[in-house]
């Protein structure tokens, strides 16, 4: 039995070796025209790159990961990847738009990732969409197991009914983020009560809740919203995955490190809001936690100081503050009762003025971090078109100063000339009238002459 055990991890060793030391190009398939007619044979996982891109580049040895762990793992998924500015005509008809863009094409379907860009986040999305939409929970032993796994699980309880369908609908629509199961009403743990048969059931947060169409309207619009834990920490990335289930985001922000009271007792009334009185916030709210204040401070345009509670909405980008420090959980559902009635002042936004703020606030945090980070890069990449623009400004001046300059000396010259050519008119006449008076005198003498000869 021992050498049986040892044999295994003695093949499985080899075997990861064999994958280490094989080609990249034997585990990310590079394509070109012809996948567009193959395709269809098979499940691929495709990473449409430009070779310029930055992120693309930085993307390349996790896709590599990608592959081998495809590879090790026995997937049927193929990984591949193509460079979309050479195969612009493929890339279009899949409707990549962006650099790099991740897609699972299974069939005439595409599936657009939009997750971290991390090995195990793609693998797991790459498994999850090329698996079967409606997965089958047989058993209480395989729900126990589905439940330790995910966090969050949509059930379909029931027969063959339009619920059933709508629902695998909705699964075709949304698995790109989530999984979707189907039970028989036994296999539910026993803690679940169901008023009627079809149902749909989401499991997270220690419990569960049961979707009704008059009070939860759209099936697809309440399985985009209970999609997520009713607290989260949350990132950048999980603000904009936020976004599309139209709820306020309400945050506390404070710093992890920091195991003050202020930031410990804040995280905690969030915390206790969120699960006590979801009944009332659910639908509108979702609650969480951000640890530090830098990405919140280049989203709303402002400085906070931490621990503090910000509500935002990232339909039209406007936010709410409360008007002094949050201490106890009452304070709290005052606040977010105040934003649900109206009476809480709404700030930032998505007007003209806040897009012109925005470019002015953009263009100074890019200067800021740059010097920051380089300063002699700083110095060199804005004091060089400074300068450039400073000589051309000067030399305009300049140049208009030395013309007129040169104008008003000919224009001198001119009058010069002008004042010489009326000397010269002047002695002329005078010269006419010498001789005019001299004629005269020379006359008169020849008329006494002929007299006297006379």
């Amino acid at each position: 039995m021992a050498a049986t055990g040892f044999c295994f991890i003695l093949a499985t060793v080899a075997s990861t070796s064999l994958l280490a030391s094989l080609p990249v190009s034997a585990l990310v398939e590079d394509l070109d025209d012809s996948f567009k007619e193959n395709r269809k044979d098979d499940i691929w996982l495709v990473d449409f790159y430009a070779p310029w891109c930055g992120h693309c580049k930085k993307l390349e040895p996790v896709w590599n990961e990608v592959g081998i762990e495809m590879r090790s793992s026995g997937s049927p998924i193929r990984v591949g990847k193509m460079d979309a500015t050479v195969h612009s005509s493929i890339a279009s008809e899949f409707g990549v738009r962006g650099f790099p863009t991740i897609k699972v094409l299974k069939g005439d379907m595409a599936y657009n990732y939009r997750g971290p860009r991390t090995k195990e986040d793609i693998v797991e999305f790459a498994n999850r969409v090329a698996g079967p939409l409606i997965r089958p929970l047989p058993s209480q032993q395989m729900f126990d197991h589905v439940q330790k796994r995910h966090s969050v699980l949509f059930v379909y309880v029931g027969v063959e009914s339009t619920l059933k369908e709508k629902y695998i609908e909705v699964a075709s629509e949304l698995i790109v983020y989530t999984y979707f199961f189907s039970a028989s009403e036994d296999v539910l743990p026993k803690y679940v009560t169901l008023n009627e048969v079809p149902a749909v059931l989401v499991f997270k947060d220690s419990t569960y809740f049961v979707y009704d169409e008059y009070e939860d309207g759209d099936l697809s619009s309440w399985v985009n919203k209970e999609r997520f834990e009713g607290y989260l920490h949350i990132d950048g990335f999980t603000l904009y995955e936020l976004g599309d289930t139209g709820k306020l985001v309400a945050v506390a922000v404070i710093d992890e490190k920091n195991n003050s009271v202020e930031h410990t007792r804040l995280k905690s009334i969030a915390q206790d809001v969120a699960k006590n009185y979801r009944d009332h916030f659910h639908r509108d709210f979702q609650f969480g936690h951000m640890d530090g204040n830098d990405y919140i401070n280049s989203l709303l345009m402002d400085e906070l100081s931490i621990p503090t509670f910000v509500v935002l909405n990232t339909s039209n980008q406007q936010y709410f503050l409360p008007s002094k420090q949050i201490e106890n959980t009452e304070e709290m559902i005052q606040f977010i009762n105040s934003i649900l009635d109206g009476t809480a002042e709404a700030q930032g936004g998505d007007g003209i003025l806040q897009r012109i703020k925005r470019v002015f606030y953009d263009a100074k945090s890019t200067v800021v971090s740059v010097f920051k980070s380089s300063p002699l890069l700083g110095c060199f990449l804005f004091g060089l078109p400074l300068g450039v623009i400073s000589i051309m400004c000067y030399g305009i001046c300049t140049a208009d100063t030395e013309d007129g300059s040169e104008e008003m000396t000919r224009k001198d010259v001119i009058d010069q000339n002008g004042s010489d050519e009326g000397s010269e008119e002047e002695q002329e006449e005078e010269k006419s009238r010498e001789i005019t008076d001299m004629s005269d005198e020379d006359q008169q003498e020849k008329d006494f002459m002929e007299k006297k000869i006379d």
